[in-house]
């Protein structure tokens, strides 16, 4: 059985010493703060700003219903041969690619494509594919049977978030091919159950990768004016216009609680708990302290965040219990800084690991595409200076664009008396999440671990 793990190598072998990354980070985000007290006193964020055209070739092409139904087509097909060899493959997940399929290219590679080209799950998603098959094949109306309930918020995406990353950090068998195609179905049906019943608002909110790669897609420089043009603008425009929506914050601790947990799983001591724990050969103790450690890290980093949000004078109760709805999208670039140093080695060598496995998908002694001839590169862990300037990197540079981000929100809400003081405890917890953060990535690089 080959273990599948989120990095390769230790700590000791990323060229950056830890103490000089947490210094540089705090530093960093500590001198970015002051230059936006000084020199960025008004808001200049416009979700709506004008950007620079695309060609109207590249519109046509990708608003294009041919392209568009091609597209919808090859997903459904894809989803529909993943579940296949999930449930007809071979059990061992060694020689299945299912696991890292999920784990992967839908968990991570699509969140990268969406950082790159915008919610790019919207249109790659099957579900809203088979829903609008069903629709037309039944006549049903694509908008619904009811409305989405307001109140729900995202909450049904943050369940279903949780749901995947309890299967990866707290399950006793992450990697198990049975336990990744029973998540993989049951979130095909639940979702297109709910895109029946409450129409394309419910992927916009409760689909939890819909979701996810939308919060991320804000973060690319690819958006869309009023009249539905392609455009480019600056990522932070684009980031500005995120919906306020309820559960927002509970989303984006869940992606950070649960990244930093899985990072803080590789802990000598934590891991020397869980083996205490399951000396009896019970999984049953180990999977309770990984849960309880899972909810702990996710509850401390929206407690942390709502609490420091809320933490400015000049507003009435009601509208500082309103600010950390508010302010969650400026969590986005943190959350997209961890998803690069923390899954980068692990999309594109990992990523040609599973590839490889689809020579013989089936366990039948086949070598399509001849793949089975092939090797992984490993591109990245072979040079570790590069891997380890871009971890930090992208930690640092994702909580300074979140600084900014927070920076420009409370320009527009808070009091001018309060608008530098109104911001301190919110600067102290961001420098907090990256110490934290490159402690726990560069301590322990290598993230949560499955077997596949």
């Amino acid at each position: 059985m080959t273990v599948l793990a989120h990095g390769i190598g230790g700590a000791t072998d990323l060229p950056i010493p830890l103490s000089y990354a947490l210094v540089g980070a705090a530093w960093a985000l500590t001198f970015s703060f002051a230059v936006l007290v000084l020199a960025w006193r008004e808001p200049r964020l416009e979700p709506g700003s004008p950007g620079v055209a695309l060609p109207s070739v590249v519109g046509a092409v990708v608003d294009s219903r041919t392209v568009r139904v091609a597209i919808s087509v090859v997903s459904v097909a894809v989803v529909v041969a993943v579940v296949a060899i999930g449930l007809f493959g071979p059990s061992d997940s060694g020689r299945n690619p299912v696991p890292g399929v999920v784990y992967i290219f839908l968990w991570v590679g699509v969140m990268v494509a969406s950082l790159l080209a915008g919610p790019v799950w919207k249109l790659l998603s099957p579900v809203r594919a088979i829903h609008r098959a069903i629709c037309l094949v039944w006549r049903q109306p694509t908008h619904g049977l009811v409305r989405y309930p307001d109140s729900w918020g995202q909450w049904p995406a943050v369940l279903g978030l949780f749901s995947f990353v309890w299967l990866e950090l707290a399950y006793p068998e992450p990697g198990s091919v049975a336990a990744v195609t029973t998540w993989l179905v049951a979130y095909l049906v639940v979702n297109t159950v709910g895109l029946i019943v409450c129409g394309p608002a419910w992927a916009e909110r409760a689909d939890p990768l819909e979701v996810y790669s939308s919060l991320l897609g804000r973060l690319s420089a690819v958006g869309r004016r009023d009249t539905g043009a392609l455009v480019l603008r600056l990522p932070l425009n684009n980031l500005a216009g995120t919906p306020v929506r309820i559960g927002g914050v509970a989303v984006a601790a869940t992606l950070l609680g649960s990244t930093a947990f899985d990072s803080f799983t590789m802990f000598p001591s934590w891991r020397g708990l869980l083996a205490d724990a399951g000396g009896n050969g019970s999984e049953a103790l180990p999977t309770l302290l990984n849960t309880v450690g899972l909810l702990g890290f996710i509850l401390v980093v929206g407690g942390a965040f709502r609490t420091a949000a809320r933490a400015t004078g000049g507003l009435p109760a009601a509208e500082r219990n309103l600010l950390p709805a508010r302010l969650a999208h400026s969590l986005t670039p943190i959350v997209a800084g961890y998803l690069v140093a923390h899954y980068l080695t692990f999309l594109v060598e990992k990523g040609q690991a599973t590839v490889l496995l689809f020579a013989d998908p089936l366990g039948r002694g086949w070598n399509l595409a001849w793949l089975a001839d092939r090797n992984v590169a490993y591109i990245l862990s072979t040079h570790p200076v590069a891997l380890g300037t871009i971890k930090v990197l992208a930690v640092v540079i994702g909580h300074i664009l979140g600084v900014a981000a927070a920076h420009d929100t409370c320009l527009r809400l808070l009091p001018p008396a309060h608008r530098v003081t109104g911001q301190l405890a919110l600067m102290l917890v961001m420098v907090g999440f990256t110490f934290t953060g490159l402690y726990l990535l560069l301590e322990h690089p290598f993230g949560g671990e499955f077997a596949t």
